[in-house]
């Protein structure tokens, strides 16, 4: 079957002299940060403007690295961009062997001594300047795109070593004993909701406003900790919230809320896109206090390195107390 030499490959690495490094074609770094892209974004528009590129060399970088591998690393459709079996175990090879070359890279140019950071996807950091800038500084000056990722998948990077901070959303439930979290951040949540509803007139916007508006909602496993934080409050309101599934991809959920299908609260630092029938409501101030994304840096528990001790007090300075 297409796709087992990838899989035989991934899973048991050949050792030894009986690797040809040089005959035998391999994929290039770009094709691996192309791959990585489209696997954290599940969509090829959106991973080619994050490479600042167009879609037609992206989609031609996917399918050589496919070609290359010989097998399949998305499945695809019209409306969906899924990861093979395949592409999920190319995730953690292809972030391992891209930081292990900008180590290199930083290494035989003699550079000093560097923090390994990386950081949720869920924020943009760029709109959150006074986490943005020091971010960017930590890196000097890098693209910290490849960096971005599920909490999760930072959190497993952390825990095997290959980076040394992590920016997460919220805690993680099963990890105290591996890791120690360091509140940074609160990031305020924005009601995206269609702006022909009544309630787009107001400043600021309760729940019960929009009651009847279905919420685009996303299921439990996927961020536990901010789920039940916002469903503890949604348990609170005098009216039975509707929900509706959030889509994969969110410019076609705001399309639906500017077609005025719906709602969605959104961290404010994402709320960027601009869309006729579109607009973008602070909440009012009981809802704001328990519907927001609490941002921690996280380090391994025995982090004792005082590159890295230096780097998590760089982030921490300036911030006030949870």
């Amino acid at each position: 079957m297409r796709g087992q030499n990838i899989c035989h490959a991934i899973c048991h690495p050949i050792h030894g002299d009986s690797v040809d490094s040089i005959n035998n074609k391999l994929p290039s770094i770009k094709q691996l940060q192309c791959f990585l892209a489209v696997a954290q974004e599940l969509n090829f528009r959106r991973a080619a403007e994050r490479l600042r590129m167009t879609q037609p060399p992206l989609t031609r970088h996917i399918k050589c690295l496919e070609e290359i591998l010989g097998c399949d690393l998305f499945s695809r459709n019209t409306h969906e961009v899924h990861l093979t079996d395949a592409g999920r175990m190319l995730v953690e090879k292809a972030t391992y062997l891209i930081n292990e070359f900008t180590l290199f890279m930083r290494e035989i140019k003699n550079e000093k001594a560097h923090v390994r950071i990386g950081f949720t996807r869920t924020l943009n950091f760029d709109n959150i300047p006074e986490l943005g800038d020091k971010i960017k500084t930590l890196m000097f000056g890098d693209d910290i795109d490849i960096q971005h990722l599920t909490s999760s998948q930072l959190l497993h990077f952390l825990s095997k070593g290959q980076m040394d901070i992590v920016i997460t959303g919220e805690r993680s439930l099963h990890s105290e004993h591996d890791f120690k979290f360091h509140w940074i951040y609160r990031e305020p949540l924005l009601l995206a909701m269609p702006s022909s509803h009544p309630a787009s007139l107001k400043g600021k916007i309760a729940l019960t406003d929009v009651s009847d508006l279905p919420l685009f909602w996303f299921s439990r496993n996927a961020n536990p900790v901010f789920y039940d934080k916002c469903e503890k409050y949604f348990q609170r309101l005098p009216f039975l919230l509707q929900r509706r599934k959030e889509p994969d991809d969110s410019l076609v959920m705001l399309a639906n809320i500017a077609r005025g299908k719906g709602m969605a609260l959104m961290p404010r630092s994402m709320c960027v896109f601009n869309q006729e029938g579109l607009c973008y409501r602070e909440l009012v101030d009981d809802a704001a206090q328990s519907l927001n994304i609490d941002v921690y840096a996280v380090t391994s528990k025995n982090e004792t390195r005082e590159v890295v001790i230096n780097g998590l007090n760089y982030l921490l300075s300036d911030t006030a107390s949870e």
